[in-house]
């Protein structure tokens, strides 16, 4: 496996509970506390707490809140008991998004150690402990937290409210080994949006007793923790053609092009020529010119892939980066609208170049603005951004109602949840969409495809963002 070509800096503090007897179990490198405070220090993190066992739980989550209060960035807390990879842990303390998220396994083994949680649409609606009940729960929470920056007061309010709870015995016979547990219900059920990491074939499980940490230590080398590094660079939630026709084979790339130390952005930079030389191949016009420049889009937008996927294998992130992935591929697609036009000829294709521009220009607003409105919402505390729940009340195990609901069952179902993608039109169905139109047709068809689709896109993107604004 080969080393981060630059690690990001981070601003990410980690809090560990070291308030169980668990803490302290015996393994190769010491005590279940060296070895997690040893994988810590080989992840991108800023510093990292000790909470120890001290005049129990409500003194802990006191604790928990005054470290919060005073974090710069994300904050990750976890339990010392905890055996997992370290690959495990980099799924939230590496993620370049810093946000809210847990970490989960997709099962419904549940336990004392592994609380229930009920995921949808990728993030947790009903989180569990001895105290909380979860009707028809679908996960398990593998005890670590992360809060985003944004969110981090909501965490310590959380941890300060619950102190009282326990103090004043409301949740019952609770103990320091569900601090983390009580911390997960209460982000949820004070409405912070909490994104489900999926452990996958990694191991994280928080172990009581000797021979449970000795079997948990012993199952961890059964896993290919490079292989499933690999693996988790590809995107998950990515289109339907940038998953099927391009990261099926992008994915060989990943290594040897780590080892040849090529940073993202310069993947980024090859991607970019490759469109512009494209846009030449477009301009000349002609049969094989068109077919040329499909093939070198093609090749293109395989490279936008890589740069992501070499990204996230060697976690080399940075906001740069991010930024020129984004401009990139818009100047790339509106430099090809250009070769086309001019390769055609005559003044009316420039009407369908310049409206297919707008169009998209217009689709692009209503995704950023609404996802900015979002994460203002939830920044400054409104009402539909964070719908605050009592962490006394029962759970409602209602689904969401109207268009809302509708889309959470399309979720569920998998050739309806890829039929969905493939109607916004993502980047890689319109690279499609431009390359086979072109090589096969003409720039006449290929602007027009792209505003009856796109506008069938755009309609589909606002009814969403108005049902979902109006929940």
């Amino acid at each position: 496996m080969p080393d981060p070509l630059t690690r990001a800096s981070t601003t990410t503090s980690v809090v560990l509970l070291a308030t169980t007897p668990a803490c302290a179990l015996v393994c190769a490198e010491g005590t279940l506390l060296d070895r997690i405070s040893g994988q810590l220090g080989a992840l991108s993190v800023l510093d990292v707490q000790v909470v120890s066992a001290g005049d129990g739980l409500g003194a802990d989550l006191r604790n928990v809140a005054k470290i919060v209060r005073a974090a710069p960035g994300a904050v990750v807390v976890l339990p010392a008991d905890l055996v997992a990879h370290t690959e495990a842990l980099a799924l939230l303390l590496e993620h370049p998004a810093r946000d809210t998220a847990a970490l989960v396994s997709h099962d419904t083994i549940a336990g004392p150690l592994r609380p229930p949680v009920r995921v949808e649409g990728g993030k947790i609606i009903t989180a569990g402990s001895s105290f909380h009940l979860v009707p028809a729960a679908n996960a398990a929470f593998r005890g670590v937290l992360q809060a985003g920056e944004g969110d981090l007061r909501a965490l310590a309010d959380v941890a300060e409210e619950l102190a009282e709870l326990v103090d004043a015995g409301k949740l019952g016979p609770v103990t320091p080994v569900e601090a983390v547990d009580l911390l997960l219900v209460g982000l949820v059920r004070s409405g912070v949006a909490v994104r489900a990491a999926g452990l996958g074939p990694l191991r994280a499980d928080r172990v009581s007793g000797q021979d449970a940490a000795d079997t948990a230590v012993a199952g961890l080398a059964e896993v290919d923790e490079g292989r499933v590094r690999l693996e988790t660079s590809v995107k998950e939630d990515d289109g339907f053609f940038a998953t099927f026709l391009v990261s099926t084979w992008t994915r060989h790339l990943v290594r040897p092009v780590a080892l040849l130390r090529l940073t993202p952005n310069a993947v980024t930079g090859i991607s970019l020529s490759l469109a512009l030389l494209a846009a030449v191949w477009f301009s000349a016009g002609g049969q094989g010119g068109r077919l040329a420049g499909a093939m070198l889009l093609y090749l293109s937008f395989a490279l936008d892939c890589l740069d992501g996927q070499l990204a996230r294998y060697t976690r080399t992130f940075s906001p740069l980066g991010a930024w020129a992935d984004g401009l990139s591929d818009r100047f790339k697609e509106y430099a090809v609208y250009v070769g086309l036009a001019v390769g055609f000829g005559g003044s009316g294709i420039w009407y369908l170049a310049v409206a297919a521009m707008i169009l998209q220009v217009v689709r692009h607003t209503l995704q950023y603005a609404y996802t900015g409105a979002v994460a203002d919402a939830a920044r400054v505390g409104a009402p539909w951004g964070r719908p605050a729940r009592s962490l006394m009340e029962s759970e409602d195990a209602g689904r969401a109602p109207g268009v809302i609901g509708l889309a959470q069952r399309i979720e569920r179902d998998t050739v309806a949840r890829w039929l969905k993608k493939i109607i916004v039109l993502p980047i890689g169905e319109r690279t499609a969409l431009i390359a086979v139109t072109a090589a096969i047709w003409d720039a006449r068809v290929t602007f027009l495809s792209l505003l009856c689709w796109g506008g069938v896109a755009a309609l589909y993107q606002l009814a969403g963002r108005i049902a979902r604004s109006a929940r």
